[in-house]
């Protein structure tokens, strides 16, 4: 159609209008960002951020603002790397860096994630366990819904589901109202950083290592440039692939901030905390039946959400180096190996936390603190790339300002690895 202002869509129809082409061609991309922001408020993080309220009230939430820019950032510079790559994370590494350096990466990733897995069953376990339905019909029935989910063969199916599940975590805002925060406080908290007893302890550094953790993880890293790729996102979606991260990323950081007002009313009411399940148990009486019920489905949520994307993370990588197929986008049969190690990483887990006696609770808030410690090199790995001008071109390299960003992240990272690190060697270092 030469010379005319009529543009067709993906779909076939043309639409005449720039502000509707616009919002069709955000919908068509939207997905991988939202996905992968709000997947990675999983079991872990509700346990790590009700944790953080129910210890010290609101006056952590200031580290929520601050990670914002850093989620938002690491998260870019992963897309932007599989647009203009078409590749995913893991063939990367391999690719620019060496295969002795892809196995590292590549066996740090799936040990992170196998044991993040654990957490998320162990998170359905405790909440179907209150819900009054045994841990041992609970969990092999989740593992085969989850099976279910991704065996499909079409991604845009899981994608469609996925991000409904992602949107369900609008329960959170209700459930932080009805705990009848004090907003002053909360608004001030957020705002200006201060320490809750004015003074650093052991339990407060492992919790904002924890909460750095949860909030970016390695997997996500791996995950969201293998699901650009598998949708075959091109270089005119950028833009719309940033501002679908930039969505999630806000979203994430508001239900995690949310999480935390929904713990701090363990704080206010001087109720010891255990773990999310019997917080909302406690919670009952204070604030009503709906909390209670909410926070135990919104556990199983988390776990869905946050198996389904780990999983895909581990299947996308290992496919990717091993050179199966491994796409979404393919039956079981076109793409058996990409489909075999995701239903093996979401058994495995399922079957370790049937184990009797493993104590659930201290493995869901030390994979998140394993997280924080894994994330400094995986960040480094990025940045390398995100500088090579022999792979992006200079277009698509990262700006000055985008180095000083990422190196502050991991300086700041890497410092709190090192204080952990301290503590371990030095025990008095800090006070209990």
């Amino acid at each position: 159609m030469v010379g005319s202002n009529l543009q067709p869509t993906a779909a076939g129809r043309v639409v005449n209008s720039a502000r509707k082409r616009n919002l069709l061609t955000f919908l068509m991309v939207v997905g991988p960002g939202l996905i992968v922001m709000e997947a990675d408020n999983d079991a872990g993080a509700v346990s790590t951020y009700t944790q953080a309220g129910a210890l010290y009230g609101t006056h952590l939430l200031w580290i929520m603002l601050l990670l914002l820019p850093i989620a938002y950032f690491v998260q870019e510079m992963v897309a932007r790397l599989g647009i203009v790559t078409g590749q995913g994370h893991a063939a990367m590494i391999y690719q620019r860096f060496g295969k002795w350096w892809g196995a590292f990466s590549l066996f740090d990733l799936q040990l992170a994630n196998f044991l993040t897995l654990i957490t998320e069953f162990a998170a359905i376990s405790l909440a179907m366990s209150k819900l009054g339905v045994s841990p041992f019909i609970a969990v092999p029935l989740s593992a085969v819904a989850l099976i279910s989910l991704v065996f499909t063969g079409s991604y845009l199916r899981w994608e469609r589901i996925v991000i409904g599940l992602c949107l369900l975590d609008v329960a959170w805002f209700a459930m932080a109202a009805a705990c009848a925060p004090k907003w002053g406080s909360a608004a001030h908290n957020s705002v200006v950083p201060n320490l809750p007893s004015g003074r650093i302890t052991t339990s407060l550094i492992f919790l904002v290592i924890a909460l750095v953790g949860t909030t970016i993880a390695p997997w996500q890293l791996f995950f969201q440039q293998s699901c650009v790729a598998d949708k075959k996102l091109r270089f005119a979606d950028l833009k719309w692939a940033r501002l679908d991260t930039m969505i999630g990323a806000i979203f994430t950081i508001l239900v995690g901030g949310a999480m935390i007002l929904v713990g701090d009313a363990a704080f206010r009411h001087h109720l010891k905390y255990v773990d999310p399940s019997q917080l909302a148990l406690d919670l009952a009486p204070i604030a009503g039946s709906f909390v209670k019920n909410a926070l135990l489905l919104m556990m199983v949520n988390a776990a869905v959400l946050g198996t389904t994307a780990i999983s895909l993370s581990s299947a996308w990588a290992y496919g990717e180096v091993k050179g199966w197929p491994h796409s979404l986008h393919k039956k079981v049969k076109d793409a058996p190996g990409f489909y075999i190690v995701y239903a093996l990483c979401v058994f495995g887990a399922a079957g370790v936390v049937l184990i009797p006696q493993m104590p659930l609770p201290l493995v869901i808030l030390s994979v998140q603190v394993l997280a924080g410690l894994m994330l400094p090199s995986a960040i480094i790995f990025l940045q390398l790339m995100l500088n090579d001008r022999e792979l992006l071109g200079d277009r698509y390299v990262n700006r000055p300002w985008n180095n000083w960003v990422n190196w502050i992240i991991i300086v700041l990272l890497f410092s709190l690895s090192l204080v952990l690190g301290l503590q371990v060697v030095l025990p008095n270092l800090f006070p209990a």
